[in-house]
């Protein structure tokens, strides 16, 4: 039926993962080559856009040749509505500022193919991941085949080099909502149906460089309107009793136990005190008398007798079971989230509760005041990248970074319509600035802003018009129970690995040659309002970064460098 008009009806053309298709654009190609360089344990991603002429809807199955065919993934990056996808006041690096549909939602290809629009633009998804790959060069090709016909292919070579990428060397949060995912798929909290959605979702996070996991040792005070609350999610029991409280811990020690599990290497306790401040006790359930109530919340005072004496004897039974889980060097703890510079005394009253008992471990909260780290009151700051300057002219021992809803204007984010390297350059910039982590507050935020009612994901991405659109969520909760990725996980796992590549090249040949790779002699400087704009900046660093590691590697793998190497040792 198509033979002899395949150039009419579909056309092809391969991407780079930084592009975004609309349906009534044809994509630049901006940055894509014919050859993707990468580590081994490396997962890299390059699309093939295709637009449909025919005057009826059509259907294509894709077909995959490689050698290693089940290292490569192909998804369908699908249209979401964003009915708020920036604030008012935005600069000119957004995509569009209007509301629509917008590529963000990777599915998977069902049996029956990839749907083919009349005049539009849509792309395909394909991932290569590196693991278990021989160094050397693979080809990849992606026919589209309409009723038994091809009619539009691309060809790809990954060179993988002889390295392995790292893991990532500092700690990574998006903070987990698990609430969101018993209310979503209709399940019990704490059912062996719960943990398994919980774990197949931190399995994605951890796949996708996010290290570190909110752990709910009471129900996170977070995104909840005053005097409401969230869902039941706290995993240490509490029991009141003549002399106070007593805890069971078998639900943490199942969490723990799952983390290690998935990967995970570090642990953000939840925040101790209410948000935006520290100004009332999180909602904390305990059995008294026989029946489960709520011992604390919206009525009581943070730093009040009552919750400071239960705050001392809970952290008294918490710190031995961190060492017994070996975990405690890799516990962090929270105050509260986001105070402001108004809310200062409420917060030292509160970090003065609990200061003596948390003596030697880590402590972090975001802020944007640098007086709360200057006053001693936040030994790690996690400071908002379009407040980070003071903090990096007087810098801390250690210093994160953040981003959310407030941080839309010139710097890195992570919004639905923003470009793809704008995403992308927050690794670079982690390397340049040597931050200490990163976090941010939504991995799977399923609810209206404050928490006040939950929402369908795949219906609204913006927290009920709270939220320039994506802010909320990285993952979609798919129907089995998995979750479905964004093309923004992707883009953030990009920047995590240029980060770990940066790491490595490091090692092997300091400083200065990752720098080099960076800002080359006469190019623009990466600061974090100021960057180079463009898909091929990224390319082309990377590719520069990727290449010093094989003429490094290669070199400590001489026959003359293992020589003098075994001389050395002779020597010694």
């Amino acid at each position: 039926m198509y033979k002899g008009v395949a150039m009419e009806l579909l056309k092809v053309k391969k991407i780079t993962s930084l592009e975004k298709v609309f349906p009534d654009q044809e994509p630049s190609g901006e940055g894509m080559e014919d050859v993707i360089t990468a580590l081994k344990k490396e997962t890299v991603s390059f699309q093939m856009a295709y637009y449909w002429g025919g005057e009826r809807k059509g259907r294509a199955q894709v077909q995959v040749t490689a050698d290693d065919k089940e290292q490569v993934r192909v998804r369908s990056v699908r249209l979401v509505p964003c009915e708020y996808p920036a604030h008012m006041v935005a600069d000119e690096d957004y995509l569009t500022t209007k509301p629509g549909l917008y590529p963000d939602l990777l599915s998977e290809i069902q049996p029956w193919g990839v749907e083919l629009i009349s005049g539009q633009w849509k792309s395909l998804w394909i991932d290569v991941d590196t693991t278990g790959l021989a160094a050397g060069d693979h080809t990849i090709k992606v026919d589209m085949v309409v009723e038994g016909e091809v009619l539009g292919s691309s060809i790809e070579l990954i060179h993988v080099v002889d390295a392995e990428l790292p893991e990532l060397a500092v700690p990574h949060t998006e903070w987990f909502h698990s609430d969101c995912l018993a209310n979503y798929y209709g399940v019990e909290v704490f059912s062996e149906e719960y943990w398994k959605i919980v774990e197949n979702f931190v399995r994605t996070a951890v796949k996708r460089k996010c290290n570190m996991l909110l752990t709910p040792v009471f129900t996170p005070p977070l995104d909840t309107a005053i005097g409401g609350e969230r869902r039941t999610v706290q995993l240490v029991d509490v029991h009141v009793t003549e002399n106070g409280y007593t805890f069971g811990f078998d639900k943490f020690e199942r969490w723990v136990d799952m983390c290690k599990r998935c990967g995970i290497k570090y642990y953000e306790i939840s925040h101790l005190f209410s948000q935006w401040g520290a100004t009332m006790a999180p909602k904390v359930m305990g059995e008294k008398d026989g029946e489960l109530v709520q011992l604390f919340g919206w009525d009581t005072e943070a730093a009040g007798k009552e919750y400071s004496e239960f705050l001392h004897q809970f952290l008294a039974a918490l710190k031995p079971e961190l060492e017994k889980l070996g975990i405690s060097e890799v516990a962090y703890f929270h105050i509260s989230d986001e105070p402001s510079r108004e809310q200062f005394d409420s917060y030292k009253a509160a970090k003065e509760v609990v200061e003596k008992d948390l003596e030697g471990y880590q402590m972090m909260d975001a802020l944007s005041d640098y007086e709360f780290y200057e006053k001693g009151l936040v030994s790690q700051p996690v400071c908002a990248v379009n407040h980070i300057q003071p903090f990096l002219e007087k810098r801390p021992e250690k210093l994160w970074g953040y981003y959310c809803t407030g941080q839309y204007v010139d710097v890195t984010n992570r919004f639905i319509v923003q470009p793809g390297y704008r995403t992308r350059i927050l690794g670079t910039q982690m390397y340049k600035y040597q931050l200490d982590g990163f976090l941010h507050w939504g991995y799977n935020f399923y609810n209206a802003e404050h928490s006040i009612f939950p929402i369908d994901p795949y219906r609204c991405t913006d927290a009920a018009g709270a939220f320039p659109s994506g802010d909320p969520f990285l993952v979609y909760p798919g129907a089995d129970k998995e979750p479905e990725e964004s093309l923004r996980i992707m883009l953030m796992d990009e920047a995590m690995s240029d980060l770990c590549a940066m790491n490595y090249l490091e090692e092997l040949a300091g400083r200065d040659v990752v720098m080099k790779c960076i800002e080359p002699e006469g190019g623009e400087k990466v600061e974090f309002e100021s960057y180079p704009r463009s898909i091929a900046y990224l390319v082309e660093m990377r590719k520069k970064v990727t290449r010093e590691i094989e003429e490094h590697t290669s070199e400590l793998q001489s026959p003359f460098y293992l020589v003098c190497r075994l001389l050395l040792e002779k020597k010694k």
